[in-house]
């Protein structure tokens, strides 16, 4: 090897060893960065709402009322002088139970309903299809706040209402998840091995239904929360002052 032939592999392996803290670098995706950053708030304050506010959300000061954001009240006062970022981080732990509550409920109840349906044969499928097509007929949030209008403005009646309000739509994605399942072969075959109905359906059908709908699930978790608020906002909810 000549002298060019050296430096020129010098200067290769130079710029071969700066590229690699670039490509590290730009393999660093900005998006997930930001959501672990967003969940490790979040958890904070779920678990410790303490660190992240330091008012108490309940704590009354009407001199400093209708404050513009400061450094000191990061988004501002309400009416009657409250941290609006205290209220805001103090309620992040009941806003998600009730997401999450209701958004179980609504599984629950589509698993249910969209089981039958898939499984029960035509008369079933017929009988529970026209159910839930009548209950599409009617906004989801409007089914929310009809059902919450009957059982009373309190928030085991908020979940209740708008976890069977998110229901409709689940169910029909479990219809038709198992129809589409109970035909595979890998389930003929346990019947063909004589396993029982019941084992099937725990151990096969609803596990590889399930898993569309638990991503949905995610999303609708935002969605309750959304109709828990819109709902508490008409005095159908959580009774004032409750962040």
């Amino acid at each position: 090897m000549n002298n060019f032939e050296s430096s020129t592999a010098l200067v290769g392996a130079g710029a071969a060893r700066e590229a690699r803290p670039r490509t590290a670098f730009r393999r660093l995706r900005v998006g997930p960065v930001l959501s672990v950053l967003f969940l490790l708030f979040l958890l904070t304050a779920v678990v410790a709402p303490s660190l992240l506010a330091h008012y108490q959300p309940l704590a009354v000061d009407p001199a400093r009322s209708l404050e513009a954001p400061s450094l000191a009240h990061l988004f501002g006062t309400d009416e009657s002088g409250r941290d609006v970022f205290s209220r805001v981080v103090y309620g992040a732990a009941p806003s998600l139970s009730i997401g999450v509550a209701a958004t179980a409920l609504g599984i629950l109840v589509a698993v249910v309903l969209g089981a039958l349906a898939g499984l029960g044969g035509r008369v079933i499928d017929a009988v529970i299809g026209r159910f839930l097509e009548i209950l599409f007929a009617f906004p989801a949030l409007l089914l929310a706040l009809l059902f919450v209008t009957i059982f009373g403005a309190s928030v085991t009646s908020l979940i209740i209402s708008v976890g069977l309000g998110s229901a409709p739509g689940y169910a029909r994605m479990v219809r038709g998840q198992v129809i589409s399942v109970k035909n595979a072969p890998y389930v003929e075959a346990s019947y063909v091995l004589g396993h029982p109905w019941w084992r099937i359906l725990r151990r096969t059908i609803l596990p590889n239904a399930m898993r569309p709908l638990l991503v949905l699930g995610t999303l609708g978790i935002g969605q309750a929360i959304v109709w828990a608020s819109s709902l508490s906002f008409l005095g159908l909810g959580a009774a004032p002052p409750a962040p």
